[in-house]
């Protein structure tokens, strides 16, 4: 399901999440599988799941660790039994999904009890007319794009399924346009409407960081 081009934020995710080496990891949404990929090394095992075979294949071929294993799933109908693994992660998903909360209490459900839960998204404007305009944007550029959520609607998830959150941060990052676009396949005249709803080039996103424990 994610797709971005820039990963250069994920250099800190083992900082963040802390893990102990023996974790068995399940990423959901893994897109390419670049979050798999930075926690592999520091972990026993990942597991790393997409709806998307396109990208999955492209996962296969530059995955380039032994601990990961790559597998067709449905975010929102995950093949896993209750409490399966430690550490279960999404990446730039929940904004891609109908039903995010769907998705929220799937994770919730294959993370056993103490397990974690790894949550890094882009979020909503707190302003709900600039969030709307910015649908219309990354819903041009990317027709699976749903709705950005905020702080407040991640939050209420969380409590929702009981979690507990441990530690938050919030990243600025800058995307240029067209890489954006590319990462899309977002060619043509879709793109120039989508240019034209764009909020600036580049333009700033903020990304929240959540690790929670079940």
């Amino acid at each position: 399901m994610s797709g971005h081009a820039h990963h250069d934020h994920l250099a800190g995710v083992v900082d963040f999440v802390q893990p102990t080496g023996d974790e068995r990891v399940l990423d959901v949404g893994t897109g390419a599988g670049a979050l798999a990929f930075a926690l592999a090394p520091h972990v026993r095992e990942v597991v790393a799941v997409d709806v998307d075979a396109e990208k999955l294949e492209r996962a296969r071929t530059h995955t380039g660790h032994a601990n990961v294993e790559i597998r067709e799933a449905d975010a929102a109908h995950l093949p896993f039994e209750l409490g399966e693994f430690d550490l279960v992660c999404e990446r730039a998903v929940l904004h891609h999904v109908p039903r995010p909360e769907l998705v929220v209490a799937e994770m919730t459900r294959v993370t056993r009890p103490g397990g974690h839960l790894l949550v890094i998204d882009q979020l909503a404007p707190i302003d709900p007319l600039v969030a709307l305009e910015l649908d219309r944007f990354e819903r041009a550029r990317h027709a699976s794009h749903t709705r950005l959520l905020s702080d407040g609607d991640l939050r209420a998830f969380f409590e929702m399924n009981n979690l507990v959150l441990l530690r938050s941060r919030f990243e600025t990052i800058s995307r240029a346009l067209d890489p954006y676009f590319e990462v899309a396949g977002c060619e043509g005249a879709p793109r120039e409407e989508a240019r034209r709803l764009a909020p600036g080039d580049p333009y700033t996103v903020e990304l929240g960081w959540y690790l929670l424990r079940r």
